[in-house]
């Protein structure tokens, strides 16, 4: 018998044994060979209904979930935090844009960005895989491991970025707590909603949004008068406004690498549109809104001298709402703790994601339960985020820039392998072959089209530390050139790696 047919049948195998994730969580796993799931503490936290599952597909007839509404909740609530209001900031503060054409850019590019992640929550119910695993169908089974790495780096990046506003935020209340003390908290109460999984990740994100709406809107009632008094701004170069809407995307374009994370459960008789307007929705509403409340504040806060005084000159988020809070007196520093718990549930969502890309990068890890990358995400994260919380403007603007060069060409890729090559056929997501390496891609072509659409995108960046001989000039246009030029690189190379590996669909 081959080492492909014996891999496949283990993979059969294991895709029986992992049932912990079915609707009695409590259930353990037969002939777990690590002990893992023989252990007593994993015995306990099966019963309180943690989820056990990592990167093995879920079986047809175990993708269940009718809730379809809820993949809305996750997105929205893990978008309506002071990570979207901050990012909205940038447009004046990063990039000297007024406020009629930073909401112009926040509007037209998130409309367009947003396109990518929601289409691809619709994959999920249909091959009930996670967004890494289905990628294994193009990149390959090694191949995968780069980018299961960078979206490692932007997912940290995501949670450092979260951490310092939710330390800032809930610092700001009190004199005796410092910013690093108010890091800790954040990452201590997203670990353990992430630690539990699924169900207790889409009950936290049903609720989550309602008291930072209040929170926006008391805000709004006592401050708003104050968002008139904007201070005209310079005309707008084309330069300015392709480089903010270079971070724009890449806020909201690196949602494509965990996009069926969150969908993998539903039943694959949902309607594709059902699960694209709720995931559609779910980020455009409240990153749009935010981001354009963001910049009309941080635009306004010269002229209120509260406001200001809160921003001060490092650029503190958290200092700035708390001050436009301050006129409800002790109500307005609960309302701003409430604020800073907002970041918990995009921590949350995203240490989630984290544990199938460290179980992707190390396949050999796939055997390791999920929960434990939740803690390793946070160790990770959690110090850096106190390194970086003074150096907030500068990390963000150089984090949201370089993701979204990635992200665009992966997501490039990954369409056109799934309608060009496999024509539409969700079938062709063979479970049998998730992790036998021999039977996927080489993960040759997608890899080599990544790389080399790069040689035009290099020269089109625009970043504080680099400037292309066309970014320069036009502004930063990386993410838009990456997506088709990975889309046409992608083709003849597949079929070029589809002539020699000589695999049929």
């Amino acid at each position: 018998m081959s080492d492909n047919h014996l891999q496949e049948k283990n993979s059969v195998t294991d895709i029986e044994k992992d049932s912990a994730s079915r609707d009695d969580l409590s259930v353990i796993i037969p002939g777990d060979k690590h002990g893992w799931l023989s252990h007593p503490v994993a015995r306990s936290l099966l019963s309180w209904g943690v989820e056990e599952r990592g990167t093995v597909p879920v079986p047809e007839e175990e993708r269940t979930d009718t809730q379809y509404y809820k993949i809305f909740f996750v997105w929205f609530s893990m978008n309506f935090n002071i990570l979207s209001f901050s990012s909205g900031t940038l447009g004046p503060i990063a990039f000297q844009l007024g406020l009629r054409d930073s909401c112009l850019v926040i509007l037209f590019f998130n409309l367009l960005a947003c396109l990518l992640p929601a289409y691809l929550n619709t994959w999920g119910p249909r091959t009930g895989m996670r967004q890494m695993i289905q990628s294994r169908y193009s990149f390959g089974y090694f191949g995968i491991i780069i980018p299961a790495i960078l979206n490692l780096i932007g997912l940290c990046g995501f949670n450092i970025l979260n951490g310092i506003l939710g330390g800032q935020a809930l610092a700001s209340v009190s004199s005796n707590m410092s910013w690093d003390v108010g890091i800790v908290i954040i990452f201590i109460i997203a670990l353990l909603i992430s630690f539990m999984g699924y169900r207790v990740l889409n009950w936290y994100e049903r609720v989550a949004w309602f008291p930072v709406l209040i929170a926006f809107l008391v805000a709004l009632g006592v401050g708003g008068k104050n968002l008139y008094n904007v201070q005209p701004a310079e005309p707008a170069t084309a330069a300015s406004i392709l480089s903010f809407a270079s971070v724009i995307a890449g806020f909201v374009i690196t949602y494509s690498a965990m996009a069926s994370d969150f969908t993998m459960y539903y039943s694959p008789t949902v309607p594709r549109s059902t699960i694209f307007w709720y995931a559609y929705l779910g980020y455009i509403v409240p990153i749009v809104l935010l981001e354009c409340l963001g910049a009309a504040v941080v635009l306004a806060a010269p002229n209120v001298p509260s406001w200001s005084e809160g921003y001060g000159t490092a650029g503190n988020i958290g200092g700035l709402l708390e001050a436009m809070l301050s006129p409800v007196g002790n109500f307005g520093k609960f309302l701003t703790v409430l604020l800073s718990l907002s970041v918990t549930g995009n921590i949350a969502c995203t240490l989630y994601s984290i544990c199938f890309n460290f179980q992707v990068m190390i396949p050999v890890m796939s055997k390791v339960p999920r929960y434990v990358f939740s803690i390793v995400g946070t160790v990770i994260a959690l110090p850096l985020s106190i390194v970086g919380a003074h150096k907030f403007y500068t990390t963000l603007t150089n984090f949201l820039s370089l993701i979204g060069y990635w992200a665009s060409a992966y997501g490039a890729i990954l369409l056109v392998e799934h309608h060009y090559f496999r024509k539409g056929d969700f079938s062709t997501y063979n479970h049998a072959i998730w992790n036998v390496p021999g039977r996927l891609p080489w993960g040759a072509a997608a890899i080599a089209a990544c790389i080399l659409s790069f040689g035009l995108i290099i020269p089109c960046m625009n970043q504080v530390w680099f400037q292309g001989p066309i970014g320069i000039t036009s502004g930063d246009i990386g993410f838009e050139i990456a997506f088709p030029l990975a889309a046409l690189l992608y083709i003849p190379l597949r079929m070029l790696e589809l002539k020699y590996q000589n695999t049929q669909y």
